[in-house]
């Protein structure tokens, strides 16, 4: 007798950080029939259609405080959870599972009103509002870094790491990169995540001409929202607004200078690309800042926070580490050793778990 293939529906939404480890994820459970919750005019709009069918939902996080908008927010939060149970229902689906984000919440409440199983991942050391809340609501919560589990008291958390997408566990992958950049001169990697950072932009392009004199070439990703993106010219130096090879980026670089989103460090972590990190101080609660810190305590990382960071003190620390080669081997060995390369078969294992008992 054959089994129809379990139905699982992952609700990831918005930026990198919360879509490329659930597609590591989907990737390990081919076997199942996966579908995907998002949201109008999101990343996952690009990513999913390709390999998943995308289901979209109207829902968006509260703000601060307390006002008019909220009942407007609360309403279509409704709307969204009653939208979700329909669509578990009528699709048979047997399991959720999650990324964080505003967009758990009618996925939790949905699928736990059916009595369907739900699995979490959070990925930042610092839990999301979402994911402190909801946790106890879940069947599983999976953690990305072990010092999250300390926030999470009500929950039993498993740590799993972050996955990463399976060209990062390639080796030799930086053979593929298509750039014209030397063999043996050293790289700087430039980005600021998968929404690029205009303040990190500027910093740089200020710092590279010592940087260009001292030998080094820059890679620079500037994402969209940069009008001054083209503003500096250089032969060592390439400027782009995304680059869809970043496996074979992170393994050819010498140093990279980025935020420090856990999906990023993440990738960096397996990489084993050591990094100067600049904390996005807008971000919820500062939970890059609490990232960072994983990374600068295991001395894998240096970090700044932004309104500290002067032109002067970047471009003397970076001019510091490519004269200390040894120093940049040491920082990369070190975030080798976070790395969980087997992250991605540890949250699919879980997964099944919890999904088919």
């Amino acid at each position: 007798m054959v089994h129809a293939p379990i139905r699982l529906l992952i609700a990831a939404s918005g930026t990198g950080g919360h879509l490329f480890p659930a597609i590591a994820l989907a990737e390990q459970l081919s076997d199942y029939q996966i579908e995907w919750l998002g949201v109008p005019n999101r990343l996952e709009t690009q990513l999913v259609p390709k390999q998943y069918r995308l289901n979209t939902i109207a829902v968006e996080g509260f703000q601060q405080g307390f006002g008019i908008s909220s009942f407007r927010i609360l309403l279509k939060l409704i709307r969204s959870i009653l939208e979700v149970r329909k669509l578990l229902r009528q699709g048979k689906f047997q399991g959720v599972f999650t990324t964080g984000g505003y967009i758990a919440a009618p996925a939790v409440i949905a699928a736990r009103s059916l009595g369907l199983p739900v699995i979490l991942h959070e990925a930042n050391a610092l839990p999301g509002k979402v994911t402190r809340f909801f946790g106890p609501w879940c069947s599983a919560v999976a953690v990305g870094f072990e010092v999250a589990s300390g926030y999470l008291p009500r929950v039993k958390t498993i740590y799993t790491s972050t996955p990463v997408r399976s060209q990062f566990l390639e080796q030799g992958i930086e053979a593929s990169l298509d750039l014209p950049i030397p063999a043996g001169v050293p790289l700087i990697v430039v980005f600021g995540g998968s929404q690029g950072a205009v303040a990190i932009n500027k910093l740089v392009r200020q710092c590279a001409n010592a940087w260009f004199d001292a030998g080094a070439w820059i890679v620079h990703l500037t994402g969209d929202r940069d009008p001054e993106a083209e503003s500096l010219q250089h032969h060592q130096y390439i400027s782009l607004q995304f680059y869809n090879n970043m496996a074979a980026l992170l393994q050819r670089a010498n140093l990279a200078i980025t935020r420090s989103g856990a999906g990023s460090l993440t990738e960096m972590a397996v990489c084993g690309t050591p990094a100067i990190l600049i904390p996005y101080p807008f971000a919820a609660e500062d939970h890059q800042t609490y990232n960072a810190e994983v990374f600068t305590k295991a001395n894998a990382a240096i970090a700044f926070k932004q309104s500290e960071l002067t032109t002067e003190v970047l471009q003397s620390q970076v001019l510091k580490l490519l004269q200390n080669p040894q120093e940049l081997q040491k920082m990369g060995e070190a975030a080798k050793a976070i790395a969980v390369p087997d992250s991605a078969e540890k949250l699919a294992q879980l997964v099944r778990e919890v999904v088919e008992r």
